[in-house]
């Protein structure tokens, strides 16, 4: 499917207008479009301005506060759990990310949970703060149900992705960002837009069965672990899944399992919710905690030239070191602009035209 082409400030400009429209203050309104600029530049067109009118959807039906009071509500010199007051994930985490390297540059590391949060974009946002500081970065969310555990068709856990940001001399920063399914919802939704089927191994239909159809959870289907099945390891996704929904929200107070609230705004939560909103949970570690800073850089950038020398299964494919590809995208797309497909433009217009704003290429 062919693409449209848009300059970074077009849409940058854009989409803090909508947030302001919303009622987002100024600042909030920066913070969130810089989450969700970030990710279009690196590539994860999923998590973009794609998302944009999910947004103002879940805030037309009150599930998001566009002024939100975000509280620390339990502390100690390391840690902290924040409660984000219905606000938008975009907004929500980096305070918490903020707290966490402030607790980091004074004792060493800082963790920080969230919870009564939404969506927080792409986790390598978050998590590469701490690399600008010479800190080793994490970041992880739950998310709405749609992945079934190992040996079941139930949706009980999100695509809960993680990232850890991993600091470097002369190369750039090591970024280990995934989802803990076989594959993010994102790539579904851009496969539907391109009317394009998907790789087996991503999905199963509502009897467990084997799909390539990236409708399939629309007719109660389901995203698998990572790892897809049993003889190639769905156990260890689903284990990472389940770790990160236990950190995320068992930890904080937010909502786990099949009670996290689901990002599209024509379904309610369910009833009897264990917990407040969406759960992160973020980190930062100091590298001169554990080894002189520029010895660990010299390090990482040995392991990365290492591992970048290693022998090619095939010569036109290079081993590729974890974060290159989006740094890749990000140096094209700064320059060339981004590409957006025409049903994404479509809705960005719909949403132009909703919050009365203007939207042109």
């Amino acid at each position: 499917m062919s693409s449209l082409l848009f300059q970074e400030q077009t849409l940058r400009s854009f989409t803090e207008a909508v947030f302001t429209a919303i009622g987002c203050s100024e600042e909030d309104a920066v913070q969130a479009a810089d989450v969700l600029m970030a990710s279009d530049l690196r590539g994860i067109d999923s998590h973009g301005v794609a998302r944009l009118s999910g947004y103002v959807r879940l805030w037309e039906k009150q599930r998001i506060n566009p002024t939100p009071d975000i509280k620390i509500v339990h502390e100690t010199p390391t840690t902290a759990t924040v409660d984000g007051d219905s606000g938008l994930g975009l907004v929500v985490a980096p305070f918490a990310m903020k707290l966490a390297l402030e607790k980091a540059e004074k004792y060493g590391s800082g963790w920080v949970a969230v919870r009564n949060s939404n969506h927080f974009g792409i986790a390598g946002y978050h998590a590469m703060q701490a690399v600008r500081k010479n800190m080793i970065g994490f970041a992880m969310t739950n998310a709405s149900p749609l992945v079934a555990p190992t040996f079941t068709t139930e949706r009980l856990l999100g695509t809960n992705p993680m990232c850890y940001a991993f600091p470097a001399g002369k190369y750039p920063p090591v970024i280990v960002d995934m989802a803990t399914a076989a594959a993010a919802n994102g790539k579904l939704e851009i496969a539907q837009r391109s009317n394009k089927s998907i790789p087996e191994g991503w999905v199963q239909t509502s009897a467990g069965g084997s799909s390539a159809d990236p409708h399939a959870l629309k007719s109660g289907g389901s995203l698998l672990p990572l790892g897809s099945d049993r003889d190639h390891g769905s156990h260890k996704g689903y284990g990472l899944g389940a770790t990160v929904d236990i950190l995320t929200a068992v930890l904080s107070g937010a909502n786990y399992g099949p009670w996290v609230p689901p990002f599209v705004a024509f379904l309610d939560p369910l009833p009897d919710l264990p917990g407040k909103g969406i759960g992160h949970f973020v980190g930062a570690m100091r590298v001169d905690g554990f080894r002189p800073v520029d010895e660990f850089k010299d390090h990482m950038d040995r392991w990365i030239e290492r591992f970048k020398s290693a022998k090619p299964i095939h010569e036109d494919q290079p081993v590729i070191i974890p974060g290159e590809p989006e740094l890749e995208a990000e140096k094209i797309r700064r320059s060339e602009g981004i590409p957006l497909t025409q049903a994404v433009v479509t809705d960005l217009e719909e949403l132009a035209l909703k919050l009365d704003l203007e939207f042109s290429g």
